[in-house]
């Protein structure tokens, strides 16, 4: 058996197999904590999560920014063509990411070329000490091909569990064929820290166990669990989605706990719901923010619809928005007819429809946020919405737009905070750690989606399904 807690910074190529929750992440904090070299480390990892999660561990143990720098491999595949895009050889406006799909599979395909045609070792080795690349198992070819490519110059030592891929219609490489033949495993991980950390530690190994029989095609028996398990029966419930509402209302065991509640990664518009009918609850986002992008590129000011697009937009990232009614209301106000009179969010609205500007609609949305009957399930996106009406000018009418891509690409880099509690998809919460992880549906996950929904609490599991078998 390979040695369990090997030195990252002795590994010249290597991959270290890490189940999750044992102590892969620390294993990469300390690492890093202890490089004593001017140049830093580079870390990468796969989701804005991770680098999120992997920040928040940095900061909580010590690390001096000054041993590191940290990116998504994406975001650092943008970085290096946005520095070199003549060398990259492509149209430097694929950054901006209007067809991502094709966009991304430039980037990285722009990014290897740098490498393969020797443009930019010398600025590598110059600029870091060596490569850690976290989250393995979700790199997709060009992402392997560009980290083998940057091995040939750094030391490099990469961390993933096979278990854990859940980007497979990316086009990922055999984990045998490909990744091991690259990087040779040189340690195993399999001491279930996270969970005897928090003192459950039969829970940590009923879940070790749990991977191999995933790994070996056996079913799941949600019955035959520990005490932190709770399997809740959909099939003799009543109404499904109240069961489900019930189950994602479950509690953190300390007041600074948080839970996450996973859904179907198939269907974001029913994340949403569930995000707006659980109160204290918002949404992971993509960090595409498709649907913000979307009205930023239609939403023009001085439309006669803008109030009600405004208003339509507001209604998809709050809580008890009454719509009609608050149109009705300044339709009123407008008219004279109104008895009562109006609110600081009514006079707002008046005034954006005298000016209809994007000062004026930060205005209203700002005053609309004041209304303490509402509260805001999607903050990202509407912290998003009046960065970007800030930053816009009257005069362009494509202003908005542009700065709804800029402000999402400065969240691409910056990564998100964790709320204390979360509901997204696996790929949205895949990296994150909390007391409480809820599974509102067990048949909407293969087993790599299963596994790492059941993993991510610490504390408990709630684990809904029509059947207490789970079986591919």
């Amino acid at each position: 058996m390979p040695e369990l807690n090997p030195d990252l910074l002795s590994i010249d190529r290597g991959l270290v197999t890490s189940p999750a929750g044992c102590g892969k992440t620390h294993l990469i904090s300390v690492s890093v904590k202890n490089h004593q070299e001017t140049k830093p480390i580079l870390v990468l990892t796969h989701t804005n999560a991770g680098v999120a999660a992997l920040r928040q561990r940095f900061h909580k143990a010590g690390v001096s920014s000054k041993c590191y720098r940290l990116s998504t491999l994406d975001g650092f595949a943008m970085r290096l063509v946005g520095s070199f895009p003549f060398r990259s050889e492509v149209n430097p406006d694929i950054l901006k990411l209007e067809n991502p799909s094709q966009d991304y599979t430039d980037i990285k395909n722009a990014a290897c070329h740098l490498l393969s045609q020797g443009h930019i070792q010398d600025i590598l080795f110059a600029s870091y000490a060596r490569l850690i690349v976290d989250e393995y198992q979700d790199c997709c070819i060009q992402q392997h091909r560009l980290v083998a490519l940057m091995a040939s110059v750094l030391p490099t030592c990469i961390l993933g569990d096979p278990m854990q891929a859940v980007f497979g219609w990316l086009g990922l490489p055999n984990w045998t064929a490909d990744v091991c033949a690259k990087f040779p495993v040189v340690a195993e991980l399999n001491i279930p820290w996270r969970w005897r950390n928090a003192g459950t530690e039969e829970f940590g190994l009923w879940l070790l166990d749990v991977r191999k029989k995933l790994l070996d095609g056996e079913p799941i028996d949600f019955k035959d669990s520990p005490n932190e398990v709770t399997w809740v029966d959909l099939e003799a419930a009543d109404n499904c989605h109240v069961c489900q509402l019930s189950a994602a209302r479950i509690r953190a065991p300390s007041s600074e706990g948080s839970v996450l509640i996973i859904g179907s990664g198939l269907n974001p518009p029913a994340q949403r719901k569930f995000a707006s009918q659980v109160p204290g609850t918002v949404t992971i986002e993509n960090v595409s923010l498709e649907d913000f992008i979307d009205f930023a590129k239609c939403f023009d000011c001085s439309s006669p619809e803008a109030l009600n697009q405004l208003i339509d937009f507001y209604s998809k990232v709050m809580r008890n928005v009454n719509r009609q009614r608050f149109l009705k209301r300044v339709s009123s106000l407008e008219m004279g007819r109104a008895r009562n009179p109006a609110s600081e969010a009514e006079n707002a609205a008046l005034r954006f429809k005298a000016e209809q500007s994007p000062a004026t609609a930060v205005d209203l949305l700002v005053a609309l946020n004041k209304d303490a009957s509402v509260t805001c399930y999607r903050p990202l996106v509407l912290r998003a919405c009046i960065k970007s009406l800030n930053a816009c000018s009257c005069t362009d009418g494509n202003s908005l737009y542009k700065a709804a891509i800029c402000v999402r690409e400065q969240n691409r880099l910056l990564g998100r905070s964790l709320p204390k509690r979360a509901v997204g998809s696996t790929l949205l919460l895949k990296g994150l750690e909390a007391e409480v992880s809820v599974i509102l549906n067990a048949a909407d996950h293969d087993e790599n989606s299963l596994y790492v929904a059941m993993t991510r609490g610490s504390h408990r599991l709630t684990v809904c399904s029509h059947s207490s078998v789970w079986d591919r």
